[in-house]
């Protein structure tokens, strides 16, 4: 399945100034309608709707549709109602001018002073969108899911995208832990030979006698290793780095199933961030504190593009 990224643009148009036919006039061409979708992160399915009062009847059947194939993200839909540039009012019936020369009376009668109605206002009253409720609704809707369908297609090329940006880190961080494991028995050994070294120097320098020759050499050599053990259990990185390669494993096989994975993969980069913690904590050596410092660095790049994921 298709990874699939929360962030995407689409938009549709039906009808409009691209409907005229050849023979059409201005005066005859309908209204058309404009839908766009625009969506970026979120933790959950937020919907808002932008729609003209003709089409605020579309929203439950609109939030249903996009319910069904959305799973995460913050989520715009914006539409309006297109007419021709260039196409003039239509003139308004008798009776509607009565009407509204009725309706002006009675305000003047209690409002002497009320300006009177000017042309525009007159023709933007008696003003009706051509189209019945029901077939601006069934335009809209059909419109949508177009444009639906496009968002999912940005989505989906985003979230490949992504996908190849995270699979790319995942493959650093098991080389950076593959340079991290030949280090540790490297350093218990330099320690425990520094151990030795310095008991050796305090019995040339003749701390045995003043200690009755109490402490001899195989003495020196046990108390080397006692604190070289003791060394290398504080400093053993091992269980940290089979942790992370699971973590590492398990980020790959959801990458590669696709689908909603996006909640599932933040838990497991604070995982990865926590285990590169522990690292850092335990290096008493530059080269492992580099490496620890080079995983958080690639982790952190790897959080910001989760929250993108659905």
């Amino acid at each position: 399945m298709a990874v699939y990224s929360m962030t995407g643009y689409a938009t549709a148009h039906l009808g409009g100034p691209a409907a005229a036919g050849p023979g059409e006039s201005a005066r005859d061409s309908r209204p058309g309608l404009g839908v766009e979708i625009r969506s970026v992160n979120s933790r959950f399915l937020d919907l808002t709707f932008k729609l003209p009062d003709d089409l605020r009847g579309t929203e439950p059947a609109l939030r249903d549709m996009l319910s069904t194939r959305l799973k995460r993200g913050k989520v715009e839909v914006r539409a309006w109602i297109e007419g021709r540039a260039d196409a003039l009012p239509r003139p308004p019936s008798a009776q509607d001018l009565q009407k509204l020369v009725g309706l002006q009376d009675a305000v003047r009668t209690w409002l002497p002073t009320a300006a009177p109605l000017s042309v525009a206002e007159v023709l933007q009253l008696t003003a009706r969108q051509q189209g019945s409720p029901g077939e601006l609704h069934d335009g809209l809707v059909g419109l949508a899911q177009t444009a639906l369908d496009g968002l999912l297609d940005a989505r989906e090329r985003e979230g490949k995208r992504l996908a190849a940006m995270l699979l790319d880190r995942l493959s650093q961080l098991r080389q950076l832990a593959k340079d991290a494991q030949p280090l540790i028995p490297q350093l218990v050994a330099q320690q425990r030979q520094r151990f030795i070294d310095r008991w050796n120097e305090a019995l040339g320098a003749g701390a045995a006698a003043a200690l009755g020759n109490t402490i001899t050499s195989d003495m020196a050599q046990d108390r080397a290793l006692t604190e070289a053990t003791a060394f290398a259990i504080r400093i053993d990185v091992a269980e940290e780095l089979t942790r992370l390669d699971s973590h590492l494993v398990e980020i790959e096989r959801l990458l590669k199933k696709g689908a909603d994975m996006g909640k599932r993969l933040d838990f497991l980069i604070q995982e990865l961030h926590r285990e590169a913690n522990t690292m850092g904590s335990k290096s008493s050596n530059l080269e492992l504190t580099r490496i620890s410092v080079d995983m958080k660095v690639l982790i952190e790049q790897m959080r910001e593009q989760v929250q993108n994921l659905e």
